[in-house]
């Protein structure tokens, strides 16, 4: 099979492709790059094409689809406990705020 042949892939993994390549294009990323990213990571997601043979690809468990939460977390997790204590009480202020601006209506 020759390389860029996406014959071996199956249907889900074709669209899960193209709704990744056509957000890289929203963001402003070029055709030929969005192409080459989606189909990179669709590969990371389930580890290539259709494989034949009993036990063949295993899940590695967690597909970029699933990254979000991880990557929120980490952004705090490295932030001193004195930042976050300022972040949460600047949040608590505008919600209080907000409140306070939608209460009398």
């Amino acid at each position: 099979m020759p390389q860029g042949d996406k014959s071996a892939y199956t249907d889900k993994q074709k669209r899960k492709a193209s709704a990744i390549e056509e957000s890289y294009e929203a963001k402003g990323v070029s055709h030929k790059e969005a192409e080459a990213r989606a189909w990179a990571t669709v590969n990371k997601d389930d580890g290539g094409g259709k494989k034949s043979g009993s036990g063949r690809g295993a899940d590695t468990g967690h597909p970029a689809a699933h990254k979000g939460g991880e990557k929120g977390g980490k952004a705090s997790a490295n932030r001193s406990a004195a930042e976050r204590s300022a972040s949460a009480k600047k949040a608590a202020a505008t919600r209080k705020r907000n409140a306070e601006l939608h209460a009398h209506h």
